[in-house]
């Protein structure tokens, strides 16, 4: 298989990929063409059909398609103009080619993660991770395959338990650094700040927001979460589980981000930093690993709106 990061500008590509989305657009000149973004394992590309013929068959969104293109650049981008597609048939293609998935093993990380419920000294915070880490019907089955997002940072299989991984250790290397953190439920609160995204996203190939996560959203909903797994554990006290809930309502920082609260205590900081950190340095790593020109400067990246540029000198 001709995988997208194997693209190259000038070369043809006859390849079957995963139609991720598909728009009917209208040029300056009021001429319809498709503006497509192609997916599989590697990345995802967009590709333009700009001439709407026979041989451009039927298909939709999330459609396994065959294309014929023409590799090209625009804006330092390469982008495929498709001259033909058709629906790809059954035994054509192998689904896994199509699901991009974290390069660390899968099962050691959620391992580790959850080995952190029994460092845990609260009971009623234990016994609350206990409850939907390890008895909830969907989150115990399905968390450490899901991704943790899906276009920003660790958007693969396996991409939520690497990501809540990483900010739960953080969050556990912070606690003792500063007075007045209450370690269980920094800890608790950074394994539990994007268990949500479980509803908020559909499964691979898709990997797109469901109906729910389009109107409620993560935030609200790992918040909910707590509030009623808290609310059948016996003796759990009102305010720890409503100092819970604004860790998570408040991890993505400022309103402008999508948090409805900003940080008002100092293990809700500490979770928004640890959070933010990783999110942005996984986006500094993926733009150096996927980068393949010569000299230091990686490229400019639109989300972190900077160039970066590799740490090499010698």
């Amino acid at each position: 298989m001709k995988y997208i990061n194997e693209l190259r500008e000038g070369e043809n590509v006859i390849e079957h990929y995963l139609c991720k989305s598909r728009q009917s657009m209208k040029s300056r000149n009021g001429k319809t063409y498709l503006s497509l973004k192609l997916q599989d394992k590697t990345g995802i590309v967009d590709a333009k059909v700009w001439d709407m013929n026979k041989d451009i068959q039927s298909f939709q969104e999330n459609d396994f398609i065959k294309i014929d293109a023409f590799v090209t650049t625009f804006n330092n981008d390469l982008q495929l103009n498709v001259k033909r597609i058709r629906r790809s048939r059954e035994g054509e293609y192998d689904p896994a080619d199509f699901i991009p998935s974290t390069e660390k093993n899968i099962d050691e990380m959620y391992n580790q993660l959850l080995g952190y419920i029994k460092t845990i000294q609260n009971p009623h915070i234990k016994k609350l991770l206990e409850e939907i880490f390890q008895k909830h019907p969907v989150i115990s089955k399905d968390f450490k395959y899901h991704s943790a997002a899906k276009t920003m940072h660790h958007n693969y299989r396996g991409g939520l338990v690497e990501h809540t991984l990483s900010v739960t250790q953080i969050c556990d290397f912070m606690a003792p650094r500063y007075q007045f953190v209450d370690r269980d439920m920094l800890v608790a609160c950074a394994m539990l700040h994007d268990v949500a995204k479980i509803m908020e996203l559909s499964d691979f190939p898709e990997n797109d927001y469901t109906d729910e996560g389009q109107l409620l959203g993560h935030i609200f909903m790992g918040a909910e979460l707590i509030r009623d797994t808290a609310a059948k554990i016996e003796g759990f006290p009102k305010q720890l589980a409503n100092l819970m809930m604004h860790c998570i309502l408040s991890h993505h920082g400022e309103l402008e981000y999508g948090s409805p609260k900003v940080p008002e205590t100092i293990e809700a900081f500490i979770l928004h930093c640890a959070d933010n950190m990783d999110a942005k340095t996984k986006m500094f790593e993926d733009m150096i690993a996927s980068n393949d020109t010569q000299g230091s400067w990686a490229g400019y990246h639109r989300m972190l709106a900077r160039n970066i540029r590799k740490s090499d000198w010698k």
